[in-house]
This record gives C-alpha cells, sequence and structure tokens, in this order.
C-alpha cells in the first residue's frame, strides 16, 4: 500500500483501520479532524511524516483480524448503525452515568486544592447534555433513516422524503455536535495536562482521570465511524436513490 502525505487522516484512518491507534498514540485527530492531510497533521503534532508512514505501514501488516479493525467500508450500514449504537453508544451511556459521581466525589474532596477539577466537572456536565441528545438524534432520526434508504437501494424501492429534506442535513447537524463534543474533551485534556495526576493523587482522583481519558479513545473512534464512513456513504446512496427515482420520472 502506497501511502501519500497528501491523503487525508481520515481516508488513512478508513484504509487502513489500525492507524486509528497510531494517530492516537501520535496525538492526531482523525475524527472531528479527518479532514486534514497527513502532511499537515504531521506538523500540527510536531511528528515527522516519515515516523507517521513508517507507523501506519507497520499497521497495515499487522491486521488482528478483530471486530474493532473490521472493514466497515465494505460492511451493510445496517451493521455499521448497529454496532455503533451497541459498542460506542451503549459504553458512552455508561460511562457518563458512572463518571457522574466520581467527579462529584473528587470534586468534593480535591476541588479546594485542585480548582482545575471544577472546570473540568463544569465541561463534563456540557458534553453529557450534549451527547446524550446527540445519541438520541441518531437513535430516532438519522440511523433509521440511513437504514431505510439502504433497504430501499437493495429492493430497488422507494423512501418518502423526509421531514429534514435531505440526509445532508441531519449529517451537517451531527459533524457540528461532533465538533462541540472534540473540543470540550481537547479543553479537558489540557486543563488537566494530558491527564496527569498529582502525586498525592487518591484512587478515586486516579480512576477518574483514566475513566476520562479511555473515555476520550471511544469517542475518537466513534466519531470516526460516523464522519469518515457512516456519513459519507449515507450521502452517497441518496444521491444515487434520487438520481433513480429522477430518471424514472
Amino acid at each position: 500500500m502506497t501511502i501519500s502525505a497528501m491523503k487525508t487522516v481520515g481516508e488513512m484512518a478508513v484504509e487502513i483501520p489500525e492507524a486509528t491507534r497510531v494517530f492516537e498514540k501520535m496525538g492526531i485527530d482523525y475524527c472531528c479532524g479527518g479532514g486534514k492531510s497527513l502532511e499537515e497533521a504531521s506538523f500540527k503534532a510536531g511528528v515527522s511524516i516519515e515516523a507517521i508512514t513508517q507507523a501506519l505501514e507497520e499497521a497495515a501488516q499487522s491486521r488482528t483480524g478483530d471486530g474493532e479493525f473490521k472493514d466497515w467500508q465494505a460492511a451493510a450500514l445496517f451493521e455499521l448503525t448497529a454496532y455503533i449504537v451497541k459498542k460506542h453508544h451503549v459504553f458512552t451511556r455508561d460511562e457518563l452515568d458512572r463518571l457522574e459521581p466520581l467527579m462529584d466525589k473528587v470534586c468534593s474532596a480535591h476541588g479546594r486544592n485542585h480548582s482545575e477539577l471544577l472546570r473540568v466537572g463544569e465541561l463534563f456536565q456540557g458534553l453529557k447534555q450534549e451527547l446524550i441528545t446527540h445519541m438520541q438524534k441518531e437513535e430516532k432520526v438519522l440511523f433509521p433513516y440511513v437504514e431505510q434508504m439502504e433497504q430501499a437501494a437493495g429492493n430497488h424501492g422507494h423512501v418518502a422524503m423526509p421531514f429534514f429534506g435531505t440526509v445532508r442535513n441531519p449529517v451537517r447537524m451531527m459533524m457540528v455536535e461532533h465538533d462541540a463534543a472534540g473540543e470540550i474533551l481537547d479543553t479537558i485534556r489540557k486543563i488537566t495536562s494530558d491527564y496527569r495526576v498529582p502525586e498525592e493523587a487518591c484512587i478515586s482522583y486516579r480512576t477518574l482521570y483514566q475513566a476520562l481519558e479511555a473515555f476520550e479513545r471511544d469517542l475518537h473512534q466513534h466519531i470516526h465511524l460516523e464522519n469518515n464512513i457512516l456519513f459519507p456513504r449515507a450521502i452517497e446512496i441518496e444521491a444515487a436513490l434520487r438520481q433513480r427515482d429522477d430518471a424514472i420520472v
């Protein structure tokens, strides 16, 4: 496989699913920032393009074949939406419920000496409300419509015009909300100095930061699957359906 510095980070994450681990390790945003070229992303991360290229080549040669790295570009969209809900939406809801009382406990015990915790708590509450509403819209509106389109494309059926006009509209909104969630987590990472705990930190403090970092990693993968794979494919299917319908008329 030829890895070009001009290819986008998102393209590489789609072509080499294992690349997401490389990007996480190197601090490269492959979900919301997936539109940047490898060259631009490497410069921003302070990593040489040669180092990224070598790491990507090694990742491509060490495919594990497990579910995490399934070729979602080739899978049915109903499989992808089901995977996103089962793997990422369930994890997100569970972790939000787990992290909220843990956050309150740590802020109450250590907020006086570590004021950044109070800001982290505020940001977390905003993130929680944002993500809960976001996932509900995907599960109740966007994902069902994507699945209907895919079914219509497969059996030469017809899909009624949705109330939102075109799938591009909810996709655009979801991507804006992805950016907002990504910015919140990026701010939390900066405030916590990359989740670095003080030497005197208790086990709850350490657990909180470890959980927040794991939450961030999962959300990056979650957003990547939607921004770089699901949404572009949904837009393509809708365009093909409408072209077919226009030809029939």
